[in-house]
């Protein structure tokens, strides 16, 4: 049984389903997962309490949460140099950032398209929170993230009980994620880019809202921009889905009890070994 921990600092819309899309209908019998979340923060604090996971004997460490280069992540690290661990981020996308990962024998899987929330109580409740989620998770799993993300874990798993452990090193951009979808209708994959690159920009507009904005209509109006411009990549990334919906050309790649990633099309084909 091969184990994979999950350590969750801070929260990416990735961070929702990473560890579920492993096993999406509680069948595997090939795999143990355990994720320890510490919510919202992403201190040192938390990085240090990251630490228990290693008492599970973990074959495989994901860590998951924005910025993968600011210090509670960096400290979290800093505690997994012995064991395989890949990390799932926003950032850093600097290429200097990304090959000091590499040289410390991390991999890491980049999806700038995962962006910051308005995260700033001029504007941000609870409610605003969880619908941001919902739509960002709604154009990372049509468009291919989701699937990007699982791929690439299920590869590394595979290489670690091979005896060579193959890590990602991944900046992903909306053409590579979209390839996994094996969208069959070029528009509907051109909507699913174009849902990427909106999301991608969000980033951009609320890191001005969280950072750079003094004033309190100026803050609020542009997490609420970013935000309103994360509804309408949801929005596109859906018309793209509903078009492969109406050709019956839907991708589905379920996993098998072994692991086995299988896949069918048709609604109501029978899934099958790849």
């Amino acid at each position: 049984m091969f184990k994979i921990g999950f350590i969750k600092l801070g929260n990416v819309a990735s961070s929702l389903v990473a560890d579920l899309a492993l096993d999406e209908i509680a069948e595997r019998t090939d795999i143990e997962v355990r994720s320890l979340s510490f919510g919202a923060k992403m201190t040192e604090r938390e990085a240090e309490m990251s630490a228990e996971l290693k008492g599970w004997g973990p074959q495989l460490v994901v860590m998951i949460g924005p910025n993968a280069a600011t210090p509670g992540p960096t400290a979290a690290r800093a505690l997994y140099r012995d064991l395989p661990t890949i990390v799932i981020s926003d950032g850093p996308s600097k290429k200097e950032a990304r090959e000091a990962l590499q040289a410390e024998g991390f991999g890491y899987i980049i999806l700038p398209f995962d962006p910051l929330i308005g995260a700033k109580r001029e504007f941000l409740d609870p409610a605003e929170m969880a619908l941001f989620n919902a739509d960002a998770i709604k154009v990372l799993s049509i468009c291919g993230s989701v699937r990007l993300v699982q791929e690439e874990l299920d590869g590394a798993m595979a290489s670690i009980i091979a005896g060579s452990a193959k890590l990602p090193a991944i900046l992903s951009n909306p053409e590579k994620c979209t390839e996994r979808m094996d969208f069959k209708n070029p528009y509907a994959r051109a909507k699913a880019i174009g849902a990427l690159h909106m999301a991608q920009t969000v980033a951009g507009i609320d890191a001005a809202a969280c950072f750079r904005l003094k004033e309190l209509d100026r803050i609020a109006l542009t997490a609420a921009a970013g935000h309103e411009v994360m509804r309408a990549a949801a929005i596109l990334a859906d018309e793209a889905r509903e078009m492969e919906k109406s050709m019956d050309s839907v991708s589905r790649k379920p996993h098998a009890r072994s692991g086995a990633i299988l896949a069918k099309t048709g609604l109501l084909d029978k899934p099958e070994p790849l």
